[in-house]
């Protein structure tokens, strides 16, 4: 293990995860008391020079710096608005995730993804059904979600454990393409209206590349974070000042980048960290420890459906390059798709029980399946959200120019539209590959640790993943044209039905009563 390392000036690890863990983030929301931690973390290319950072009494300002960047905020429930509140209360722990359908690249430590949209894994009190969980999402995330309760809408993992700790009861998903309603909410209950600068800090999140937002009962706080894999400004670095208004505020700031790990399971980052108002000048830090995910180097897969599509698509995966088994354990690695589907599209597991039609199409075994599967009921009649699929994939033995593997996906009946055709969405799976880790590794000291993502919890707590990136520039969601009766024309067949069952009963009686005469 690498450990603990400190540069001259620098602090030790133990007391980097302190702060790190005790100062939550920004947005720049004012509550009582405001806990912020900006964490950049640039390429090593992009040489960071410390004359970028201007230090003052009460703030601390950043120029001309190209990075990615987490914010992160954290607040006690005493600070949250009563609707809020009262639904917390109800819940034992709750985690939110939203993806961007935007591509964005992924930097260490910030690797881990999901499908895009929106994410809910939910676990009540006891005794509490969380009957007012969905109005309330439909207030912050708007009134489009397909929720009613989370007994009915919300899915359930049938894997759940005590050994996976990173399972939540319920799972909920959405196509979500925009946080726009969420934007609008935090603006009017968590920011004044003459609070111009929370306003704008509260609209970054639209442009974020993903957003969580974390409560659980023992802790009794709410932690939001937002990731953005690059400046949002048109010149493409960051040019701000972070400044502390009350003695209650701490505003804590690290700029890092990665180095070259001592062990293979861990991540090694070095920079500097300041704390506004204590600090003259920025201290420099070395730092490592144990990650959960790693990055796939020079690995990519695209995504796309084999034409003609009908009613019966089969979802390809396309892997132009080697992914090639990842670290020294390659006798413990599998690769895997997870997909996320909403409810109009479903897995016939049935079909995919056979072994040599999986060996087809270069899968290997379906791990986990979970959510509406009945293979009759169409769209209107689902009420829960959808299904997950985790499977195992099965690449050839020899690559010489790439390799697809192929996921067959049936489409239900959907409601009569103009024009016949109806478009729908669905999100790419997220791929990796999952490897065993040594004992005795602690995941739980990664200040940057991100988990409850559906899939992390249908492996062991001690589970490595090393992720494979979308190719460049994709937009990680698929369209479909779903044939569907033309809503113009349903009239013809209302009236023709009912003249062949007034025809119908005509001739009964007519046929009975001929009989009878």
């Amino acid at each position: 293990m690498g450990g603990e390392a400190e540069r001259p000036g620098g602090i030790c690890l133990k007391a980097l995860l302190l702060s790190f863990r005790a100062a939550p983030t920004l947005l720049g929301i004012r509550l009582t008391r405001m806990k912020q931690r900006t964490t950049f973390i640039h390429d090593p290319e992009d040489a960071f020079n410390p004359d970028q950072i201007q230090i003052a009494a009460n703030s601390v300002s950043i120029k001309s710096l190209r990075a990615a960047r987490e914010d992160w905020l954290t607040f006690g429930l005493n600070e949250l608005p009563k609707e809020l509140l009262s639904v917390l209360k109800q819940c034992h722990e709750l985690h939110i995730r939203w993806a961007s359908q935007a591509p964005y690249s992924s930097i260490p430590p910030f690797l881990s993804r999901v499908s895009p949209g929106l994410h809910i894994f939910f676990t009540p009190q006891r005794g509490e059904s969380g009957h007012s969980f969905c109005p309330l999402l439909k207030t912050i995330f708007g009134g489009e979600l397909k929720c009613t309760s989370p007994k009915e809408t919300f899915t359930r993992d049938p894997l759940l454990s005590e050994r996976f700790s990173h399972s939540s009861t319920f799972q909920y998903y959405q196509i979500l393409p925009s946080l726009a309603n969420l934007v609008t909410y935090l603006q009017q209950h968590a920011c004044m209206q003459s609070d111009q600068l929370c306003i704008s800090r509260v609209s970054r999140l639209q442009k974020a590349s993903y957003v969580d937002v974390d409560f659980d009962a023992i802790s009794q706080a709410v932690v939001l974070k937002a990731f953005s894999d690059r400046p949002i400004s048109t010149k493409g670095v960051w040019n701000e000042t972070m400044k502390i208004v009350s003695a209650n505020d701490r505003v804590e700031i690290g700029i890092l980048a990665n180095e070259k790990p001592l062990e293979s399971e861990e991540l090694n980052l070095g920079g500097f960290l300041t704390v506004v108002g204590e600090d003259e000048k920025p201290s420099p830090t070395l730092f490592a420890f144990p990650s959960r995910h790693h990055p796939l180097r020079h690995s990519s897969y695209a995504v796309s459906f084999i034409e003609p599509t009908g009613l019966h698509p089969s979802l390809r995966m396309s892997f132009p390059q080697d992914s090639s088994i990842p670290g020294p354990t390659q006798g413990s690695c599998a690769l895997h798709a997870y997909l996320t589907l909403p409810s109009y599209v479903f897995i016939d597991k049935y079909q995919l029980s056979d072994s040599l039609f999986l060996a087809s199409k270069n899968l290997k075994a379906i791990r986990s399946i979970s959510g509406e599967t009945d293979l009759e009921a169409p769209d209107w009649a689902v009420q829960k959200w959808g299904s997950n699929l985790l499977v195992e994939l099965s690449p050839p033995s020899e690559i010489k120019a790439g390799w697809e593997a192929d996921i067959p996906l049936h489409l239900r009946y959907l409601p009569p539209a103009s024009g016949g055709i109806t478009e729908v969405h669905v999100p790419w799976p997220v791929v990796f590959w999952a490897c065993r880790a040594e004992e005795g590794l602690k995941m739980n000291v990664n200040p940057f640790d991100r988990v409850n993502l559906g899939y992390d919890g249908l492996f062991g707590p001690r589970t490595m993943f090393y992720h494979v990136s979308p190719a460049p520039g994709s937009n990680c969601m698929e369209k479909l044209q779903v044939p569907v009766m033309d809503s113009l024309r349903t009239q013809y067949v209302e009236v023709g039905t009912s003249t062949v069952i007034v025809m119908g009963f005509v001739w009964i009686w007519w046929r009975l009563f001929s009989r009878s005469s």
